[in-house]
């Protein structure tokens, strides 16, 4: 398995980092959204406080081992949980600059609103705050699985039983994703509407374009994911070294606690480019000329990698079709 996705993400990977790169240059031209990531940050960081004066008492509490497990759990979900907000409400504020910033023409446009980063907080944090805590619950547990999904069922070989299976977990995935993707947030950064309807349209935008073929293909997604991991085991590492020169019998729980907070504060920190990311592809669907007024060479790069992703899927399906047939006589001469 890290074989394959290793491969994997070898092949696409001259794809991704050109993204990422459009993405980071986007955000180096608002450094004001990484004041604000920083002020999350903040906040974050509070908030992990208090969160650790409570499962400190509940793991000294005097209660029986099944409810102070369920009590770590309910714990446990709300920081991940309010880490998932926090991260989304600036998903929502940097797709808002960067959506104004495209359809503007560039940062130093005179048509750019006034004071646009405090009206993208404002929105943020009250009239799209309750589809930004609703989606939250959902988004990063349907794209893990997705994701995983895929990747069992590039393995599978010729296990007819196994792929049906596999398939029917996968468009069931695929449905859901219709309902609950990250790309939302740049809907409803942008025209206000409810989470669900915001993730359909946006995926009905994807699809009717064909830019869903560039968005299966880019592992921006998983490179950053990667950068957050790495960020919690340093965090990780760093705090069990010192932990066990100073308390060897609590390396593991100090160590566990740290990699989970490197983790969530570098993530906060992440998602300011999958932001911009996001934001470009929704741009690129919608109006592709967004995209070329920004920077013509990665439009023409876009579009070039859009129409070899799309040669690439109909001479897919044309071997998938030609097979099917193949087998369908072979059955019916079995017999005669």
């Amino acid at each position: 398995m890290a074989v394959f996705l290793t491969l994997l993400l070898i092949n696409r990977l001259p794809f991704t980092m050109l993204v990422l790169q459009a993405a980071v240059k986007m955000v180096w031209s608002l450094r004001e959204v990484m004041r604000v990531a920083y002020a999350f940050m903040l906040i974050m960081l509070l908030w992990m406080g208090i969160w650790s004066f409570g499962a400190a008492g509940v793991v000294a509490s005097s209660i029986g081992d099944g409810g102070r497990w369920w009590l770590l759990v309910v714990l446990s979900i709300s920081l991940f949980w309010t880490g998932a907000v926090l991260c989304n409400t600036v998903h929502v504020i940097v797709s808002g600059m960067v959506f104004l910033v495209l359809i503007h023409g560039g940062r130093e446009a005179s048509s750019m609103p006034p004071n646009s980063l405090m009206k993208s907080l404002r929105y943020a944090v009250t009239t799209s705050f309750g589809s930004i805590c609703y989606g939250s619950l959902f988004t990063a547990a349907i794209r893990t699985l997705r994701w995983k999904i895929r990747g069992l069922r590039s393995k599978i070989g010729n296990n007819e039983c196994l792929l049906c299976c596999v398939d029917f977990l996968f468009h069931l995935v695929e449905t859901l994703v219709r309902f609950f993707n990250k790309y939302a947030y740049v809907q409803i950064a942008v025209s206000g509407k409810s989470f669900n309807h915001s993730a359909r349209d946006a995926w009905e935008l994807f699809q009717s374009t064909g830019v869903e073929a560039l968005v299966a293909y880019d592992c921006s997604g998983a490179v950053l994911l990667m950068g957050t991991l790495l960020g919690g085991l340093i965090t990780g590492t760093c705090s069990g070294i010192w932990t066990w020169i100073k308390y060897r019998d609590r390396v593991v729980m100090v160590g566990s606690t740290a990699m989970l907070m490197g983790m969530v504060l570098v993530g906060l920190a992440m998602v300011v480019v999958e932001s911009a990311v996001t934001s470009i592809y929704i741009c690129y669907a919608e109006d592709p000329l967004l995209i070329h007024r920004w920077d013509a060479e990665f439009f023409h790069q876009m579009s070039e990698m859009l129409h070899q992703r799309l040669q690439h899927r109909s001479s897919r399906a044309r071997e998938v079709l030609t097979h099917h047939r193949f087998d369908n006589h072979t059955q019916e001469t079995l017999p005669a």
